[in-house]
C-alpha cells in the first residue's frame, strides 16, 4: 500500500511509517515516533514535540535531536486536523488502533489511549492519563493528569474529569459524577442484559460490583491493574 504524504508535511528523523498512511498539508511528525499501517493524520497536526514538563529538555527533533521516549500511533487511527500528541517522557505516548481523535484534540506526554477510542473535538488529556478500549469522550472535556477512564465508558461534553471513571460508566457534570452505565455501547459490544443490569445496580449504589460478570472480567482486570487512585465509585 502506498503512503500519501503531502509535500508540505514534515516527517522528521526517527519516524517509522507503516503502509497506507496519509499525512496532510502542514502536518509535523517528529521522532522518535511509530505510525502503524493505515493511520490518517490530518492537516496541521503536530505529533512528537517535547513533553510539556518544565524540567524536560526542549530538544529540536526536526534537527535530529531525539531526546524523548516517543509516540506510537496505532493502525488505522485517525488524527484529525490541528490535533497535538506530545512525546513521552518515560514511555511512548500512545494512540491505540482504530481510535479517532477529532479536531483540536490534545494528548499530553505519557498518556495511553486504548483501541477504538473516540476523543471528540477539543478534548484535552493531561499527562500520564490512561484510557481503556472503546471509550467515548465528549467535546471539550478535560481529563486531569494521571486520571484513568475504564474501558467502554462514556464521558459527557465539557466534563472536567478530576476523578477516575470506572469501566462502562456514563460520567458527566461538574464535579464529575457517574450517571448509570453506557448501556448502548455495552449492548453494541454484545454484552448481555443481565451484565448491564448488574453493573447498573452496583453503580447506583456507588460501588463496583461484588461479583464481576464473566463478560466484563477483562475490562475490570485492566482497571484493577492500572490501580486508579481517585475512583468515582469504590
Amino acid at each position: 500500500m502506498v503512503n500519501h504524504i503531502h509535500p508540505s508535511a514534515v516527517v522528521g528523523d526517527g519516524v517509522e511509517l507503516g503502509d497506507g498512511i496519509t499525512i496532510g498539508p502542514g502536518a509535523v511528525v517528529l521522532g522518535p515516533c511509530v505510525v502503524e499501517d493505515g493511520a490518517w493524520i490530518g492537516p496541521g497536526c503536530v505529533i512528537g514535540t517535547p513533553p510539556e514538563i518544565t524540567s524536560a529538555e526542549h530538544n529540536r527533533a526536526w534537527d535530529g535531536e531525539l531526546a524523548h521516549a516517543g509516540v506510537h500511533i496505532g493502525a488505522r487511527a485517525v488524527v484529525r486536523e490541528l490535533s497535538t500528541v506530545h512525546q513521552g517522557s518515560y514511555r511512548a505516548t500512545t494512540v491505540g488502533a482504530d481510535s479517532w481523535l477529532l479536531n483540536r484534540v490534545y494528548v499530553a506526554h505519557d498518556s495511553l489511549v486504548g483501541s477504538g477510542v473516540t476523543l471528540s473535538a477539543g478534548v484535552s488529556l493531561g499527562g500520564h492519563v490512561q484510557i481503556g478500549d472503546k471509550v467515548n469522550v465528549g467535546m471539550n472535556a478535560s481529563v486531569h493528569q494521571r486520571r484513568v477512564i475504564g474501558a467502554g465508558a462514556m464521558v459527557g461534553m465539557g466534563t472536567p474529569v478530576s476523578k477516575d471513571v470506572p469501566p462502562f460508566a456514563r460520567a458527566y457534570g461538574s464535579p464529575v459524577r457517574v450517571h448509570g452505565v453506557n448501556s448502548v455501547g455495552m449492548s453494541r459490544s454484545g454484552i448481555s442484559d443481565a451484565a448491564i443490569e448488574a453493573l447498573t445496580s452496583a453503580y447506583a449504589a456507588g460501588q463496583l460490583p461484588g461479583e464481576i460478570p464473566a463478560e466484563l472480567e477483562l475490562a475490570f482486570r485492566w482497571w484493577t491493574e492500572v490501580d486508579p487512585q481517585k475512583p468515582l465509585v469504590g
